[in-house]
Order: C-alpha cells, then sequence, then structure tokens
C-alpha cells in the first residue's frame, strides 16, 4: 500500500498551513537509533546527477524516511560541470509500484552557505517543512536542492535559470541512483518562488537536458516569470533586499557585468554583507539608488541577461501546473499570466490556478494540498487538459 497515504490525507489543509509553524517545535525527543549520522561514502563522480558524497543524516521531523545530506554533479548556466549539494529523503514502508521522486526546488532562504536547504533541514527549522511533507507523507522520495553555491564554494546562483533548473533536474537523477530507485520510475518537479523559477525551467528544459527522466507533471507557485518586471515591482518595498539578491546570482554567472562598477560605498558594503547572510530585512524600503552610482538595469547588457532568466522559450512537454495570487506582494501576478498565455500559445498543457487575497507566503501554505492532490493523479497517470 502507498506510504500514509489515506489516513493523512484528511485535514491536509490545516496541515500544510500550520506544519510549517509547528515542525521546528517537535524535535525534542530524536529516535536516534536508526538516524544516527554516518560518514560521508565518497563516490567516483562524471557525469550529470552523479553522486560526489552521500552521508546519512538524522532531520528532525522526517522520522519516517531515510534522509541522506548529498552532492551530486550538475551543469552551470554555461554548460560546465559543477558540484551541488541537497537532502534526499525516501519514506520507509513498500510502496505500491515504482516510488515516484519529487525533485523539490525551494524557496528563497538566503545567501550565506549556512541558509542552504539541507543545512535548515539537518536542523530542523527549514520554512518549506511542511510543504516538503506534504509528497513525504505520500510515500513520495524527495530530491530538495540547495541550487549552485549555497552549500558550496562560490556565490550564490540566485535566479540564475538553467543552472537552477539542471540542478533540479540532477538531485532527481542523484536520487535515484543513491537509492536504487528506477531510472524510468514518475518524475514530480515542484516549486514555489524562487522554486517556482526553478521547477518552471526545469519543465521546459527536461526533453533536451533529460529525456530519459520520466516527468509527469511540474508545479510552479509564486513563479518570477519576469525578472525586470520583479526588480521594478519592488523598488522601495519591503522586499527590495531580493533584488540585490538577484544581481549578486547574475554577476556571479556572468562576470562581465561587472556589479560592482555599479555600486556606491553603501552597496558595496550592503553586497558584501548580503551576499554571507540569511537576512534581508536590512534593505526594506530601499531602492538600487541607494546603493548604486548608476542604474545596471538601465544598461543593455543587464537587461538582456535578465530576460534570458525569464521562463517561456520552450514549451515544456509534461502537464503544468501554475498559481499565483492576486495579492502577492513580492511577484506580481501579471508574470504568470503572461507565462501562461505564452506557453498556452505554444501548445503546452497548463492549468492555471488563481488565489484570491492572499499574501506570497500564504498562498503557499494554502494551496500545497490541492498542489499536492494535482500532482499525485499526474504521477499516477491521470489525464488532464489543463485550461487553456
Amino acid at each position: 500500500m502507498r506510504h500514509g497515504h489515506s489516513a493523512r490525507r484528511a485535514g491536509s489543509a490545516l496541515i500544510a498551513v500550520i506544519a510549517m509553524a509547528l515542525l521546528p517545535l517537535a524535535t525534542g525527543a530524536p529516535a536516534l537509533a536508526h538516524q544516527a549520522a554516518t560518514t560521508a561514502k565518497v563516490t567516483t563522480a562524471a557525469a550529470p546527477g552523479d553522486v560526489v558524497s552521500a552521508q546519512r543524516i538524522y532531520a528532525p521531523g522526517f522520522e519516517y524516511a531515510r534522509v541522506w545530506h548529498i552532492r551530486y554533479l550538475s551543469t552551470d548556466t554555461h554548460g560546465a560541470s559543477m558540484t551541488v549539494s541537497g537532502t534526499v529523503i525516501v519514506p520507509y514502508g513498500s510502496y505500491d509500484g515504482p516510488r515516484p521522486v519529487i525533485g523539490y526546488a525551494p524557496g528563497t532562504h538566503g545567501m550565506g552557505d549556512q541558509c542552504a536547504p539541507s543545512a535548515r533541514l539537518k536542523e530542523g527549522n527549514d520554512q518549506e517543512g511542511g510543504l516538503i511533507h506534504q509528497y513525504g507523507w505520500q510515500g513520495y522520495a524527495v530530491a530538495v536542492t540547495d541550487y549552485q553555491g549555497l552549500g558550496t564554494p562560490g556565490d550564490h546562483a540566485y535566479m540564475v535559470a538553467r543552472s537552477a533548473g539542471h540542478a533540479l533536474l540532477d538531485i532527481v537523477r542523484a536520487a535515484q541512483r543513491l537509492t536504487g530507485l528506477p531510472g524510468n520510475g514518475p518524475v514530480g518537479l515542484a516549486g514555489y518562488s524562487q522554486g517556482g523559477h526553478a521547477a518552471a525551467w526545469a519543465a521546459q528544459l527536461a526533453p533536451t537536458y533529460a529525456g530519459e527522466l520520466a516527468v509527469k507533471g511540474a508545479a510552479a507557485g509564486g513563479t518570477p516569470a519576469n525578472l525586470r518586471q520583479v526588480a521594478a515591482y519592488n523598488e522601495g518595498r519591503e522586499n527590495f533586499g531580493l533584488v540585490l539578491a538577484a544581481g549578486i546570482g547574475m554577476d556571479s554567472a556572468y562576470p562581465e557585468l561587472d556589479l560592482e562598477s555599479y555600486l556606491n560605498d553603501a552597496g558595496r558594503a550592503g553586497i558584501d554583507e548580503l551576499r554571507n547572510g540569511c537576512d534581508f530585512s536590512p534593505y526594506a524600503n530601499k531602492r538600487l539608488s541607494d546603493y548604486t552610482t548608476s542604474n545596471p538595469l538601465d544598461t543593455p547588457a543587464w537587461q538582456t541577461r535578465l530576460d534570458q532568466q525569464n521562463p517561456g522559450g520552450s514549451p515544456p512537454r509534461a502537464p503544468v501546473l501554475l498559481y499565483h495570487s492576486t495579492d502577492d506582494e513580492i511577484i506580481p501576478y501579471g508574470g504568470a499570466t503572461a507565462l501562461r498565455q505564452t506557453w498556452c500559445g505554444q501548445r503546452a498543457n497548463v492549468t492555471f490556478r488563481t488565489y484570491y487575497f492572499l499574501k506570497h507566503a500564504e498562498a503557499a501554505a494554502w494551496a500545497s494540498p490541492s498542489v499536492t492532490s494535482w500532482m499525485g493523479d499526474r504521477l499516477a497517470g491521470k489525464p488532464t487538459s489543463g485550461n487553456c
């Protein structure tokens, strides 16, 4: 039977909303007997998705599963090999048929290595733990990427599209190779916010980059589908720090952009602090002009690179669920509707869901049960025609 399938569906809407808040509190008596950390196993890795090292860990709240911290090979935006870290979660017990793997793309965690999702999951205080449980409780294996440069050397390539999409697809490959799950087993791709961007890119890259993966569906919520639009939307607003973070990410991937040449003294100090931290609040209600001598976003070089990160250049082959709130205070709703229109025009199979009166994080929690249900139907082979 499917692991905990029927028992945990009841009340799942409430669970999704409260699990993120309560999970760090439910860790007082860890059952370490069967989940003590083990010495990392180092392997000979050569191809994208190969495991470089793997270590069994104890992750509070995931006592129902085996959990590994891994490093694996992937491909950066320029086609060069890179090493990425992440977490693989495989529930105990049997599964009726090939166990699906969810490639889970986290939302924004920060820029320093200590912010990495794998570090937070190990500590038991990851803000997306409740969302990840929605998949793990169905018996699915969940492979959670840290992305390029978050938990590994170098700056975090924040919002760099191809490296994020590759990292997500390759941690699915790594999970299959690490645990012996079938390489042709069903795969789902899921993420919200930064993770929605990565999941959307992974969905459209999968046919050419990882064609052997049996991707059955991709769910991308709160997706920043137009980065220049997002930057303008957050000027002078509470989450402006995300714009600076994206500047660090772009500059790390495309050094010819030369972010340093645009910065004033406050910008140099702010960027140095941000690239090593998890806290975006010091940058609330600021503007690019507070940190720069001239606006890089007014230049063709920056505009071109930012536009290259927008999803929609090719249609995903697998069905896609896009979902977004009209009251999202960070990522404009219009970017998601434009992506829907683009993919529908390319004859992609798109389901679009609108949520009302919910802020960015609220929409992620509220939508989680229905997103998980949609994904479960795709993994089970049930057809969908979308609503283009």
